[in-house]
């Protein structure tokens, strides 16, 4: 008797150890639907979206909105409204077809097999990429956080900072060969609380009169808000794992309004975080806040730790969609632990070469802009509003076709827009470097 498909996919197991007769080890999919829909009450799927959409891409929002003026906060909250209207038709292309459990159902329920293969390519993409900016983000702060340090490795031309940071990723390795999603669950709530640890120190370098809040910032700078936009829409990312939020709540008719607090509560901390880090530091900010705060603070250390900390806890979550359809892929007949085995490798292999890219391109800003811009954007905003057009055509009224249909052409509009901003700076800064 195996419980692996129950364990991996983090539902409650409904495989009966007694002697039942006939017992081919499987899970009935509507008992687990509805064992796992009894688990989520409305409290904890407010927690579970906060948790998904909090992250890296906080700590450059002071950067985005000092380089784009205090009216982008504007395109800020517009984003926020914009990337919950997604979750919301998220949700209601799922309430078609209850059979859909993931992003990529609902790209096979709206467009067939080219559109689970479209969603796909996204998802994965956006993990690719999201992990590249987290070892860059770990890179830097590593860096600051054991300035003055020397090491040399004779046989390795490498630096300090690329050392450590091969020695930090070797440390979260193991990380990916778990295959309790119970343990991962607990990285998970590990990335929250580091994310608003992060807000804290810097509301208390604010707050304490350390760093004067008198930095004047301008109102619009037009020229960057197509690199900024990307790094806005990045930080709204968490679409991916959405559906599995939605089948997990009890009452899967308010998964409209835990999309609304949640991405309430969201836009306000980023809004906040984002005038106090450029009021505290006007034109000196770095894309990362933590690395602009003032090293000799106790909280600056606090900050600069936890941000070490956080891509140590993502690795295992991030790569957690890629490894469950990698394992299912392979034979039943294989052995449990032979499956582990393949799955821990891959995911080992993708992360060190996760780790030789961002060494190469050690860009974060313009990584998490290109990120954004090339894929959230389309996961987010053009990709729900598409789903949904397609699924609803029939139901749809005039004014929610137009609705979606603006949508559709401003994602793509930013998107355009951001991807060539974002990839010039990046050959550029490449370039400069070589």
């Amino acid at each position: 008797m195996s419980c692996d498909v129950c364990i991996e996919e983090n539902k409650v197991c409904g495989c009966q150890h007694s002697s039942t007769e006939g017992f081919k080890g499987t899970v009935n999919d509507t008992d687990v639907e509805r064992h796992q829909e009894s688990n989520s009450s409305f409290a904890h799927a407010v927690i579970n979206m906060i948790g998904m959409l909090i992250g890296l891409g906080q700590l450059s929002t002071p950067y985005a909105l000092e380089n784009g003026g205090w009216a982008s906060a504007f395109l800020l909250i517009g984003l926020g409204i914009t990337c919950a209207y997604g979750s919301h038709l998220l949700g209601k292309c799922l309430d078609k077809n209850p059979k859909s459990r993931n992003y990529t159902d609902i790209g096979q329920q709206a467009f067939g097999t080219k559109g689970r293969v479209i969603a796909a390519i996204f998802i994965y993409m956006e993990i690719f990429m999201a992990l590249v900016s987290y070892t860059i983000s770990l890179h830097d702060n590593l860096s600051t956080v054991f300035l003055g340090m020397h090491l040399k490795v004779p046989s390795l031309n490498l630096s300090t900072s690329q050392l450590l940071t091969v020695m930090a990723v070797l440390v979260a390795l193991p990380s990916l060969w778990l295959r309790d999603l119970s343990s991962i669950s607990f990285l998970s709530s590990g990335g929250i609380f580091m994310s608003l640890l992060i807000f804290a120190t810097v509301a208390c370098t604010a707050i304490s009169g350390a760093v004067k809040a008198n930095q004047p910032i301008p109102v619009l700078k037009l020229d960057n808000i197509p690199a900024i936009s990307g790094l806005y829409i990045f930080s709204y990312a968490g679409h991916i794992v959405f559906p599995d939020l939605y089948k997990a709540m009890k009452d899967p008719s308010k998964f409209t309004k835990v999309s609304i607090v949640s991405f309430t509560l969201v836009t306000m901390l980023y809004t906040t975080l984002a005038f106090m880090g450029a009021k505290l530091f006007g034109p000196d900010v770095n894309s990362q806040i933590t690395l602009s705060m003032p090293r000799h603070l106790t909280v600056t250390k606090i900050a600069l730790w936890a941000t070490v900390l956080t891509p140590m806890t993502k690795y295992a979550l991030e790569f957690a969609p890629f490894a469950i359809q990698l394992e299912h892929k392979l034979p039943q007949s294989m052995s449990s632990r032979m499956k582990m085995i393949i799955r821990g490798s891959v995911g080992s292999i993708l992360l060190l070469c996760i780790l030789a890219l961002a060494l190469s391109v050690p860009y974060f800003e313009y990584v998490l802009s290109l990120t954004g811009s090339l894929v959230s954007v389309s996961i987010c905003i053009i990709l729900p509003s598409t789903f949904y057009l397609k699924i609803y055509w029939a139901q749809v009224t005039k004014p929610l076709l137009i609705l979606n249909v603006i949508l559709i052409a401003l994602g793509a509009l930013l998107g355009v827009c951001g991807t060539i901003s974002s990839s010039k700076s990046l050959l550029k800064s490449i370039g400069r470097a070589h």
